[in-house]
């Protein structure tokens, strides 16, 4: 084993995965870059399978849900971070929500037919994802309690998928170098069917401690006056390697049950020596209650809990990221009322 491999390489569990479940902190000190890799088993498959959505659909809920189990996991507080779209594509919205240290929970709004439509016609695979979501934005919210102010950051969706947009969000908003890679894929039995989905992504940035290496390109000015010259920019030769290797990794590599995260950050960076830390377990879990939903309820006016009840007299409230269907007597609200 090589020692810059901080901690051992963990057997793999057959039915489970290696590292399933976890994000694993990595930094590479001869590059000046730090990062996460996350590979998720049976948290995504938890997740996507209690919905019954088309495939199609929850590969780009899985998409949404590495993505946010990446950026999430950089919390160190206790805290909300929300990854939401809202397009006009044929799924015109994606919710996931990461609560710290380990809660993951997602769910999609889509029209049936045309996702059918745009997953029938001959448009190449690499597009389907931006054929989905359509124009609109990405939202990535910070929420730190009610005692701190929200954070917002908002990227445009125009026909890019959201690994693209995650890029555009870390130029314009956080203005770090950030490379990140995103997969989700369906696992399957030895007679080749599909049985549970599964997902991975690493996200690098480049954190050194000279600001002035940190400088990114300048977006394009447009037409510059006649004579004026734009210098060239030339990127950081250690961004520009650790950047240039993680382009490298391939979805299979993301997606493969017997590659643990500790040996594909050694396949990337052996040569500059990699530091991994430990590993954050992440879990599908639901903040739904019947509590919860009762002071929902309790906030609403009487008027307005009477058109909810249904023909067997009760109010009925589905969670849409766990699919637990809740029941109340409207009786119960009666008295919370103000006279």
């Amino acid at each position: 084993m090589n020692d810059a491999l901080e901690t051992p390489l963990r057997f793999i569990d057959e039915k489970s995965g290696a590292n399933a479940d976890t994000v694993l902190p990595f930094q590479v000190d001869a590059l000046d870059v730090r990062g996460r890799v996350v590979q998720l088993g049976s948290a995504l498959d938890t997740l996507l399978e209690r919905h019954a959505y088309p495939p199609a659909v929850s590969r780009i809920l899985g998409e949404a849900t590495i993505l946010t189990s990446l950026l999430g996991t950089a919390l160190k507080f206790e805290g909300r971070f929300q990854l939401q779209t809202r397009t006009d594509g044929p799924i015109d919205l994606l919710v996931v929500d990461f609560e710290a240290p380990d809660k993951l929970r997602g769910y999609a709004r889509f029209n049936e037919a045309r996702v059918k439509q745009v997953v029938g016609s001959s448009a190449p695979h690499a597009s389907l994802s931006a054929q989905l979501l359509g124009h609109g934005h990405l939202g990535l919210t910070l929420d730190q309690g009610p005692h701190m102010s929200q954070y917002q950051g908002i990227v445009a969706l125009e026909g890019q998928g959201l690994e693209e947009a995650a890029h555009q969000y870390f130029r314009q908003s956080e203005q770090i170098p950030t490379r990140l890679r995103i997969a989700v894929g369906e696992v399957l039995d030895g007679d080749g069917q599909a049985h549970s989905w599964r997902g991975g992504g690493i996200l690098v940035q480049f954190l050194p401690v000279s600001p002035e290496r940190q400088r990114q390109a300048d977006f394009d000015p447009g037409d510059a006056p006649e004579g004026v010259d734009t210098p060239a920019f030339v990127e950081d030769d250690a961004w520009l390697e650790a950047r240039s290797l993680v382009e490298t990794v391939e979805d299979h590599e993301l997606l493969d049950p017997s590659l643990s995260s500790e040996r594909l950050l050694y396949r990337l960076f052996h040569e500059r020596g990699v530091r991994v830390f430990e590993g954050m377990p992440v879990r599908e879990a639901c903040r739904c209650s019947e509590p919860r939903i009762r002071e929902m309820l309790q906030g609403f006016a009487e008027e307005e809990r009477v058109a909810m009840v249904a023909d067997d007299g009760r109010i009925g409230v589905t969670c849409e990221f766990c699919s637990k269907h809740y029941s109340f007597d409207p009786a119960d609200f009666k008295s919370t009322d103000p006279s």
